[in-house]
């Protein structure tokens, strides 16, 4: 076979296998965001939990919480009002010490009136499929009511349910966010396709696990201030 038509087949082989890992990815996220969709409910609809998981989102410079993490807190405080769980656990990104989402959330809910007892900070929440992972293996929840942004929603709640949990999720879309939006759930596509293969195949531990600390318990062994 000449070298010309070795390269022909090569190429038509490189782009069959791109052909077949893009319809695969395609598939995991469309089985993923259909799933996930099944389980988010209206907030008056929730069941009883064992806990709200408020999921992290950024916050500013000055200490602040962007728009999209303060309508995740203001609507896991309503459902916390509603009864739905008396327990609400906050996972994010607190890997620096000049970075610290979680503390940020905490004090935004006491500040609504929540008792700091009532408030588990997970320090360690760096991805969706950690926090998860963590309110399970660490703060022992069995049924969880996950808030955050509908298209990250769907993600969240399939994780938690591949993993075990009896979740629904309650979506935090109280605002417009702008153009944004469509650089965030572009990303989310390739987030699905890799939690697809986390939560159902891989199942890998997060990069920190550590001592239980049932969230039935009191909220303020988690502070670090």
């Amino acid at each position: 076979m000449s070298t010309g038509r070795r390269i022909k087949h090569l190429l038509i082989g490189m782009i069959m296998a791109l052909i077949i890992i893009g319809g695969l990815g395609l598939g995991f996220n469309h089985y993923v965001e259909t799933f996930g969709a099944k389980y988010i409910v209206e907030g008056a609809q929730a069941p009883q939990a064992d806990a709200v998981l408020i999921l992290g989102a950024y916050v500013l410079p000055n200490g602040t919480a962007s728009p999209m993490l303060q309508d995740r807190l203001m609507t896991g405080l309503e459902l916390y009002n509603q009864g739905k769980s008396q327990r609400i656990l906050v996972s994010g990104d607190h890997g620096r010490k000049d970075y610290d989402e979680v503390n940020t959330m905490k004090q935004i809910l006491k500040d609504h009136g929540v008792p700091a007892g009532h408030i588990f900070m997970d320090h360690a929440g760096f991805n969706t499929y950690d926090s998860v992972y963590r309110a399970r293996d660490i703060f022992q929840v069995k049924k969880v009511i996950i808030v955050t942004q509908e298209y990250h929603l769907k993600r969240a709640v399939f994780i938690a349910r591949k993993l075990g949990l009896e979740a629904y999720g309650v979506a935090a879309d109280r605002h417009n966010y702008g153009s944004v939006m469509f650089k965030y759930e572009l990303r989310e596509i390739a987030a699905r396709v890799k939690d697809f293969i986390n939560a159902v195949i891989l199942k890998p531990e997060p990069k920190y696990l550590g001592e239980v600390i049932p969230v039935w318990g009191d909220g303020r062994v988690t502070d670090d201030k």
